[in-house]
């Protein structure tokens, strides 16, 4: 259930932020935490109170402050964190890279429900999403069928591509210093820093990693068409162009080298080294892109 899902997200979340607060430290209102957190009142009103139940927050007069710091036991698994949605993309993208599918090969779609461990409406209605493009085509009684695209419509979606990530690199860097999204990212790097060092074994690995951390950049739009568009981002500029696997350990630890300058002329907060850092890295993928496809 969705309700559910964003409510322990969020609860997780509240606990990282707890933990950087001193025990006793009175809590923000509910508005800037529903604010810092990216969901309702609500939803913050339902994981404070979660909180308190726990011992995690305690009532000083009217407000709430830090009762005792987090432990891992306090967390919901995170696993319970993904909204199903959520889980079908990660499964299928990695379904996708793992499997080397190539282009107009059947995709059954009772099969991936039953791998997935999930029902076949949401393997439908994920796949639906794409049929729009031209990337994925139903085929009537025999599930769906995945398709390449041309180089006209990948320069077509590019151009998109690259309105939508400057706008949302340089919303990214207008976030409060106290935003969770700092946190995260410096965990991003700190994965992309060992990625590297180990990129001879686990250079498969980049494709998650890519994903989350462009996510991350984009959300920050808090733009539903952004946020929306990433779908087809994450389906094409991620995995795509790994159905052409020459040079794809070389190819990955570029790009890794590339999110570290993003991420560092983002943590700068200065508009021009993060367009430039972004502007390189989009060049690049864009050159990748294209080789997969001539």
């Amino acid at each position: 259930m969705r309700t559910d899902t964003v409510f322990k997200k969020t609860f997780n979340a509240l606990l990282d932020h707890l933990v950087r607060q001193d025990t006793e430290a009175p809590l923000e209102s509910e508005a800037r935490l529903a604010d810092a957190l990216k969901v309702s009142r609500t939803t913050v009103r339902k994981a404070l109170a979660e909180a308190e139940q726990r011992g995690l927050a305690v009532r000083a007069g009217s407000r709430l402050a830090v009762g005792r710091r987090p432990a891992k036991k306090d967390y919901f698994p995170s696993e319970d964190t993904v909204a199903t949605s959520d889980r079908v993309e990660q499964k299928f993208l990695e379904w996708i890279l793992r499997g080397d599918r190539k282009p107009d090969q059947l995709i059954n779609g009772l099969e991936l429900a039953r791998e997935f461990d999930v029902s076949t409406i949401a393997i439908r209605d994920y796949l639906n999403r794409f049929t729009r493009f031209g990337l994925v085509e139903k085929r009537t009684n025999s599930g769906w069928v995945i398709r390449g695209f041309t180089k006209e419509f990948a320069l077509e979606l590019f151009e998109v591509r690259e309105l939508f990530e400057l706008r949302s690199a340089l919303a990214f860097a207008r976030q409060p210093s106290d935003s969770p999204a700092w946190a995260a990212l410096k965990k991003l790097e700190e994965e992309h820093r060992v990625l590297l060092a180990e990129i001879a074994t686990r250079y498969h690995d980049f494709s998650n990693l890519d994903e989350r951390f462009h996510r991350l950049i984009n959300d920050a739009s808090r733009n539903r068409f952004i946020e929306d568009f990433h779908d087809v981002i994450s389906l094409i500029f991620h995995y795509h162009y790994q159905w052409n696997k020459a040079d794809e350990r070389e190819r990955n630890a570029v790009a890794i080298a590339e999110h570290l300058d993003t991420i560092k002329a983002l943590q700068t907060r200065d508009r021009q080294r993060i367009e430039a850092a972004c502007r390189k890295h989009l060049a690049s993928a864009r050159e990748t892109l294209l080789r997969s496809i001539l």
